[in-house]
């Protein structure tokens, strides 16, 4: 079992290697963050963005939540990209889903879950029944699985990018792309999905969620 003077121990660990590598490691972030990216992600344990790309701090803003969804009465989730657009002047958001990811597992297979866990779920089980005919071609389970991952990647940039925040960074000239991408457990390696996103006239329509009123 974890404790936390174990994670104490460990950060102090991290701290004075950084400070001995570095002298003006921690100084450096004083002044205030000036990240290149927003990454939307999900919550799983395996999936750091930072060592996953080699990033610094303050090189990411990260949000991530179960099955990196981007929902339009999820306020905390569009209260960090209002933050990410219209104070910290990020110029790229990317929506990152992974391989085996166990939210879209539990929502393929209609497994239940009560409460908010439920609830959320039931967005990416529209996600399905909007791309069923696509399902039904295949037969393995781990390939239908990862398509839902994928799919949903992509509906989430679609979802960013019908957001009043982003549509508004748009109308102001605002030089705003959003891509998606899938995370490989197992290579490691991040892949591209789909185009990216830099205005209105360029969202795929066939990539409109249901989950959007």
């Amino acid at each position: 079992m974890g404790s936390l003077s174990e994670l104490l121990f460990k950060n102090r660990q991290w701290a004075e290697n950084n400070k001995k590598q570095d002298i003006n490691f921690f100084s450096r972030l004083i002044p205030g963050q000036f990240p290149q990216y927003l990454w939307i992600g999900c919550c799983d344990s395996r999936v750091p963005a930072e060592m996953i790309t080699g990033s610094q701090p303050g090189e990411l803003l990260v949000h991530r939540n179960v099955a990196n969804m981007v929902l339009d009465d999820d306020t905390s989730c569009l209260s960090v990209l209002q933050l990410a657009v219209e104070v910290l002047k990020v110029q790229h958001i990317i929506i990152v889903g992974h391989s085996h990811c166990g939210g879209v597992t539990a929502a393929l297979n209609s497994d239940q879950y009560d409460g908010s866990l439920g609830s959320w779920l039931q967005n990416l089980k529209s996600i399905f029944q909007q791309h069923e005919k696509q399902f039904n071609l295949l037969s393995d389970e781990k390939e239908r699985i990862n398509l839902l991952c994928e799919l949903n990647a992509v509906h989430q940039a679609v979802n960013v990018a019908n957001t009043s925040i982003v549509r508004k960074a748009w109308k102001n000239n605002s030089p705003l792309v959003i891509s998606s991408c899938i995370y490989n457990f197992g290579d490691g390696l991040l892949k591209k999905i789909g185009e990216s996103i830099s205005e209105p006239n360029n969202i795929p329509d066939q990539y409109q969620s249901l989950i959007q009123k």
